[in-house]
C-alpha cells in the first residue's frame, strides 16, 4: 500500500479509500437491492485492513446510519483506531420534519454526536458536508463546523459535490473569519465524467486541497463489458441518472479504456483507477466494494503506471456532459 497527505496536512491516507455506501441495508434506503448486510461487510472491511487501507468513508445517511454502525463495530473489531482514519458526511435527511437534513447549527451539532454513537468513537478525523445547502447561510455551517473541530469530535473537515463557486466562497468565508479550513474535496470525477476538470480540479490544485473522487469506475460501467448487466446496474435509479443520458458517447471511452487494459492484460477496473491516481491533486478515490475482488482489484491499481499515450488515447472521445453532482 502507497500512504500519501491528505492535501495540504500532515495526515497520512492510503491511496485507496474504501467507501461504505454498500454496508448496511434499511427499509427505504434507495440502494437496498445491493447493498451488503453485516457480515458481508465485515469481510470486506477485515480485509482492507489486511491490505493495508487506513481510510474508510461514510455518511450519516447511508442505510440511514446502518453503514456508521457496521464501520465502527468492524474498526474496533479489526484495528487499531489510531492508525485508521474514518471519515463520515452529514447534509442528508435523517428523518421527517423539520430540522431532519441541511447544514444549520442545529442539524450539525446534532448530527455529529448521532454519527459519533452510531461508530462508536469519540471523533471522527474527517468530517464531511455531503452537499451545498441552499437554505442555511454558508457561514452558519462554517461556524458549526469549526466548533465541531474545536470540541475535539473531527480533526479535520472537508466538502463534497458542489460547484467551483461555492467552494471557493467557503474556502474564503473560513479564512475571512479564521475558522477551520476544508481540507478535502470529495467530487464526482472518472474517466467518462471530467466537467470537473474545468474548474474545481485547477481550484483545488491552486488551493492544496486533497480531492477523493466518489464513482471513480462510474458505478461498475468502467469495470465491465458494456453490455454486461448487474444487479446494481438494474436498479440503482442514482447512477442511471448520471450516466444514462450520455451513454452513447461513454460507450466510446469504455471501448478505449478495455483495449489498453486488454494490452497490458489488466483488469479494467486498475486501468481506470490508475488513470485516476495520476491526476494531480487526486489523494485517494473512494473505491466501494460488494465483493472482495473489487477491492483487490482496486489495491492493483497502485502498481499500474500509464503512459502519456495511453492516457490521451481514453481521454480523446470524451465529450462535454451536463453537470451531474452539484446538482
Amino acid at each position: 500500500m502507497d500512504y500519501v497527505k491528505l492535501g495540504n496536512t500532515g495526515l497520512d491516507v492510503s491511496r485507496i479509500c474504501l467507501g461504505c455506501m454498500s454496508f448496511g441495508t434499511a427499509e427505504g434506503w434507495a440502494h437496498n437491492p445491493w447493498a451488503l448486510d453485516e457480515e458481508a461487510s465485515r469481510a470486506i472491511i477485515k480485509r482492507a485492513l489486511e491490505l493495508g487501507v487506513n481510510f474508510f468513508d461514510t455518511a450519516n445517511v447511508y442505510a440511514f446510519g446502518r453503514s456508521e454502525e457496521i464501520l465502527g463495530r468492524a474498526i474496533k473489531d479489526f484495528a487499531n483506531r489510531d492508525e485508521v482514519v474514518i471519515a463520515t458526511k452529514v447534509w442528508g435527511k435523517m428523518r421527517e420534519g423539520p430540522n431532519g437534513a441541511g447544514l444549520s447549527r442545529k442539524a450539525i451539532m446534532s448530527e455529529i454526536d448521532h454519527s459519533l454513537r452510531r461508530l462508536g468513537m469519540d471523533y471522527v478525523d474527517l468530517y464531511i458536508i455531503h452537499r451545498w445547502d441552499y437554505q442555511t447561510p454558508i457561514e452558519e455551517t462554517l461556524e458549526a463546523m469549526h466548533d465541531v473541530v474545536r470540541a475535539g469530535k473531527a480533526r479535520y473537515i472537508g466538502a463534497s459535490a458542489m460547484y467551483a463557486w461555492q467552494f471557493q466562497k467557503a474556502l474564503y468565508v473560513a479564512e475571512k473569519h479564521g475558522w477551520t479550513r476544508f481540507v478535502s474535496m470529495q467530487n464526482h470525477y472518472n474517466l467518462i465524467y471530467r466537467e470537473e476538470e474545468r474548474e474545481m480540479m485547477p481550484l483545488c490544485r491552486a488551493e492544496k486541497i486533497a480531492v477523493t473522487p466518489y464513482s471513480p469506475l462510474a458505478s461498475g460501467r468502467l469495470a465491465r463489458d458494456w453490455s454486461e448487466t448487474t444487479t446494481r446496474y438494474e436498479t440503482d435509479r442514482i447512477a442511471k441518472w448520471k450516466y444514462d443520458a450520455s451513454a452513447e458517447a461513454d460507450k466510446a471511452v469504455v471501448e478505449r479504456l478495455a483495449q489498453v487494459a486488454e494490452k497490458r492484460g489488466v483488469p479494467r477496473a486498475q486501468v481506470a483507477l490508475a488513470w485516476l491516481l495520476q491526476k494531480e491533486p487526486v489523494v485517494a478515490p473512494i473505491v466501494g466494494a460488494t465483493k472482495l475482488s473489487h477491492l483487490e482489484n482496486a489495491i492493483g491499481a497502485l502498481a499500474v503506471r500509464l503512459t502519456p499515450e495511453e492516457i490521451a488515447f481514453m481521454e480523446e472521445p470524451y465529450v462535454p456532459h451536463r453537470v451531474v453532482g452539484p446538482n
